[in-house]
C-alpha cells in the first residue's frame, strides 16, 4: 500500500510579502499590472478577513482573490 504524499504543495506554502510579491510577479503574462508592497498592503486593508494570521501570504488563498482585485484597485 502507497504511503500519502508528504511533498510540499508551493501553493500552500506560507510566504512574507516580499516572497509573494516576487512569485506573483514572476508568473504573471507581460502587461499585466505587478504588485509592489503598496499594493498589497491595500489589499489587506480591504480583505481583512484573508489575514487573520498576519504578515502570512500563500500562492493559493491570495493569487486568485489579488488578479480579480488588481485591475480595478491600482
Amino acid at each position: 500500500m502507497k504511503k500519502p504524499s508528504e511533498r510540499i504543495v508551493p501553493n500552500l506554502v506560507p510566504m512574507t510579502s516580499v516572497e509573494f510579491i516576487e512569485s506573483y510577479n514572476a508568473n504573471m503574462p507581460h502587461g499585466y499590472p505587478h504588485v509592489s508592497l503598496e499594493i498589497l498592503e491595500k489589499f489587506k486593508l480591504a480583505h481583512p478577513n484573508l489575514f487573520r494570521n498576519e504578515g502570512i501570504w500563500t500562492l493559493e488563498q491570495h493569487r486568485k482573490r489579488m488578479i480579480e482585485w488588481l485591475p480595478q484597485n491600482i
